[in-house]
């Protein structure tokens, strides 16, 4: 059988895979070399995408509460219960939260349902989280959410800025790419970003503004270009609208945020000297109370020097979710109707022709924020969750989970069984996961990409857009909602589009209108709009583009109660909650816990110890973590990952923390500027377990990560560590040593296989576990090994893993420097490292950094 080519589930850069299906759910991914998105390149959880394929911890089944039931019965629920609260409260006591995971197809029938059947616009999802600045940004410059650049300008700047945007972890293929223009066209890299991340130390300007500094910081740098003459007046005067005053209110090119003068002077002469310019802006603008403000900002700037729609230049919003555009294109926020269009009249009018539509909402519904305060005050009755887990996620994420529990009806749609926010549901339905499901995405640069089924839907699993639709039939709607295929969701939302050309948008797929079930299975990548979509003008009714007065976020100020802020964000090799890339050993090497990073001159401020545990506190809640010291972390700020839930952890998870508070205009949570404070923890004991299969723990610490064959699992607690009864059934062997509080079991199987271990400590050191993870399921090592926690024969010390394709540690790169190694390149040329998915580049380059430091020093 031949390569499937089909698309990524993880980002937003939309990389086409080659997958060649073996036996059972085995599969072999590789890079598709055709895809214009990637041209073969994959990031480490695209290679590692063959480990997340099985079917451990999916729902298969329909439930309702505890109870295994057909679809019939589950559907028969769900609709009446649906039913029944619409007639007495009204169809605004019903919201669907859905997600950037779900596909075209899937969200096109979901907002459908809500919009024009149900009667309400209180259908929102989680890219309200990442891409909803961005969007109104969009919207409030051009008339539309309308990228105006491409993936090809980045091959073509002189200049790329990063502004918050840790690129290499977060969009590792686009880091590919442009490492690539660095090295073939000497294109110049600027980092905005209060943390030196991995991206930032190979820049070749890192500016470290103040967290919520980008507005002041684009305004600034628009004044010093409008005194130094680079405004392109033609442009302005033909292509743009500039309200009263806005020249004025800029300020005078003196930027505020901790920035030094000669940094700003050094930013502003490669600004005003290299147009083609890229402004790639992700999360640190988005996720923000002013990040609509800031994408204006940095918008304004490219329109005012007429950097935009032309090769090499132009402000660049990069999504964070596989089909957040998708989304966003057929109306899956709730201040969107469908297919870009608004609440207007008019719009309202040609969408109830369209959809023959019974009940068509009059205006905008309930963001995300906003909905779930709904929910927990009692106004929302019926909350139906597709694809996402917002009991994690959600900005107070224990508030939320407050109102999961008050809520009358909660229906979750997931792929995944156990899932923190799947605890809340009454009913759960199981859907289609990646390799499974049929329909498209659409990707940062508006590519619009197929993504096919690898496998058959395993037990009951349904598609998504086949679950509503099977819902909407028993609502009354099963001729509006008669779809054979998604191939027929695709055609109508197609056509649907001639609606938005009608009302002067952009978006138009009416080619695709009336295509076959063949020619949409053979669909090729393409991209609506071109590659500069505002070459003939904007979509607004002048046809000119708005300069927008973006107002800098009001800096908060440290006090005693309060004195360090919290940053949150990912890390490279784990996405989202980690339902997908939790279950792969590959994946979970490079973080195995949540840490938190932290300035060691505030550690010593706060008395936390690298390794040691610490409590982080916020207004919201508090959460413990690993702590990690990090030069990278400007004194003052902390930084913890998003990742980490109850299912895989005691504590690490960072929804806790988050303030509530909005952008005002998008409604976008700020995930990365709040009050925090540390504290140290002291356990009284330490362990680690290693078993085959997952185990509940009663400890107050505990982080779980998959290795592979099993298991490892991080514990820490007070008193005594009764911890024996985690173990299962076998011939178990023990070691202990009273005086410093040790303990060690193992436990084999009659075949001398390891089945588990546990190793307890009160005052001594830990053993490495490498060496005995590697021997779950094993035989071959004898029981005072075991018990050693190592070999009898000394082994190698491989250091932490850099290349997790190629498992690679950093001693090996050490090695291969000190046998005459200076690159990236050679590195990988004598140990593999960083020549797979490239993730590992930049850590490799730092390594480099760090072994020519201390040659320098011993040459000294």
């Amino acid at each position: 059988m031949g390569a499937i080519r089909t698309t990524c589930p993880y980002c937003g850069v939309g990389c086409g895979i080659a997958a060649r299906v073996g036996d059972g759910r085995k599969v072999t991914i590789k890079g598709d070399a055709d895809h214009p998105a990637n041209r073969g390149a994959l990031c480490s959880k695209g290679t590692h995408l063959a480990e997340t394929v099985g079917l451990e911890g999916r729902l298969l089944h329909p439930m309702i509460g505890d109870r295994r039931a057909t679809w019939d019965e589950a559907l028969g629920e769900v609709a009446g219960r649906l039913k029944a609260v619409i007639e007495e409260h009204g169809p605004d006591s019903v919201a669907f939260y859905v997600s950037g995971q779900l596909l075209t197809e899937d969200y096109y029938v979901a907002n459908k349902l809500m919009k024009g059947f149900i009667g309400s616009a209180n259908i929102d999802t989680n890219s309200r989280l990442c891409m909803a600045s961005a969007v109104a940004a969009h919207n409030r410059a051009f008339g539309e959410d309308v990228v105006p650049s491409s993936y090809d300008d980045l091959d073509k700047a002189d200049l790329i800025l990063l502004v918050g945007s840790n690129t290499a972890w977060c969009h590792p293929v686009i880091w590919q790419r442009i490492e690539k223009a660095r090295q073939q066209r000497g294109t110049k890299l600027v980092v905005i970003d209060p943390r030196r991340t991995e991206t930032a130390e190979r820049a070749d300007l890192h500016i470290a503004i103040s967290p919520d500094g980008d507005a002041s910081l684009f305004n600034a740098l628009l004044a010093d270009l409008a005194m130094r003459g680079k405004l392109d007046r033609r442009f302005l005067a033909d292509r743009c609208a500039v309200p009263e005053g806005f020249w004025e209110g800029l300020g005078g090119g003196n930027p505020t945020g901790g920035i030094a003068p000669a940094q700003f002077v050094a930013l502003a002469d490669l600004v005003a000297g290299n147009p083609r310019m890229v402004t790639l802006f992700s999360q640190g603008v988005n996720q923000s109370v002013g990040g609509t403000d800031k994408g204006n900002a940095i918008i304004n700037l490219h329109l005012a020097t007429g950097r935009i729609g032309k090769p090499g230049a132009g402000p660049f919003s990069i999504t964070g979710q596989p089909n957040a555009m998708g989304g966003r294109e057929v109306g899956g926020l709730a201040n969107m109707l469908a297919c870009h269009l608004g609440f207007s009249e008019a719009e309202r009018r040609d969408v109830q022709w369209f959809w023959q539509a019974p009940a068509l909402c009059s205006e905008p519904g309930l963001k995300a924020v906003d909905l779930f305060r709904a929910v927990h005050d009692g106004q929302i009755k019926f909350l139906w969750v597709m694809a996402t887990n917002p009991a994690v996620s959600m900005p107070d994420a224990g508030f939320v989970r407050e109102a999961l529990a008050r809520c009358p009806t909660v229906v979750v749609s997931d792929a995944i069984a156990d899932t923190d926010t799947a605890r809340f549901a009454h009913i759960c339905l199981p859907a289609l996961g990646w390799g499974e499901k049929d329909g498209t995405v659409t990707n940062s640069e508006r590519r619009i990409s197929r993504q096919r089924p690898l496998f058959a839907a395993p037990e009951e699993a349904r598609a998504d857009w086949r679950i509503v639709c099977d819902v909407a039939a028993r609502l009354g709607h099963a001729d509006a909602f008669d779809y054979a295929h998604p191939a027929a969701i695709f055609r109508e939302y197609a056509a649907m589009t001639a609606i938005s050309r009608k009302h002067g948008k952009l978006l138009d797929l009416t080619r695709w209108s009336d295509a076959t079930r063949m020619q949409y299975g053979a669909m090729e990548p393409f991209q609506w709009g071109g590659r500069h979509p505002f070459e003939s003008g904007f979509p607004t009714p002048d046809g000119k583009a708005r300069l927008i007065v973006a107002a800098p976020v009001t800096a908060a100020q440290a006090d005693d109660s309060w004195p360090l802020r919290l940053n949150t964000g990912r890390y490279r090799d784990q996405w989202h909650t980690m339902t997908r890339t939790g279950l792969s050993a590959k994946l979970s090497l490079h973080r195995r816990e949540p840490l938190l990073e932290i300035h060691p001159v505030d550690a010593a401020r706060f008395g936390v110890a690298d390794g040691g545990l610490a409590r982080v506190e916020t207004p919201q809640g508090d959460s413990t973590y690993r702590v990690a010291f990090s030069e990278g972390q400007a004194p003052g700020q902390i930084f913890v990952p998003m990742h980490w839930t109850d299912t895989m952890a005691g504590s690490g998870r960072t929804g806790r923390l988050v303030h509530a508070r909005v952008d005002p205009v998008s409604g976008q949570p700020g995930f990365k500027d709040g009050p925090a404070r540390v504290e140290a923890v002291q356990p009284d004991w330490r362990a680690f377990l290693l078993t085959r299969d997952p185990v509940t723990l009663p400890a107050p610490y505990w982080v779980r990560a998959r290795v592979k064959d099993g298991w490892l699992t991080e514990l820490a607690g007070h008193g005594t560590a009764d911890l024996g009864g985690l173990l299962p059934e076998g011939n178990r062997c023990e070691a202990a040593d009273l005086t410093r509080g040790m303990q060690r079991m193992v436990v084999l199987d009659d075949a001398g296989a390891l089945l588990a271990a546990l190793f307890v400590t009160r005052s001594g050191e830990l053993p490495p576990r490498d060496w005995l993870e590697r021997q779950l399921g094993q035989s071959g090592a004898n029981v005072a090994e075991l018990l050693a926690g190592r070999p009898a024969a000394p082994m190698d010390d491989k250091g932490p893993t850099v290349c997790i394709c190629n498992d690679v540690g950093e001693q090996a790169v050490f090695r291969a420097i000190a046998d005459g190694a200076s690159s990236v390149a050679q590195v990988g040329s004598c140990t593999g490292a960083g020549t797979n998915c490239g993730s590992c580049r930049p850590a490799i380059a730092r390594l480099l950094e760090e072994a020519r430091s201390a040659m320098k020093e011993a040459a000294q």
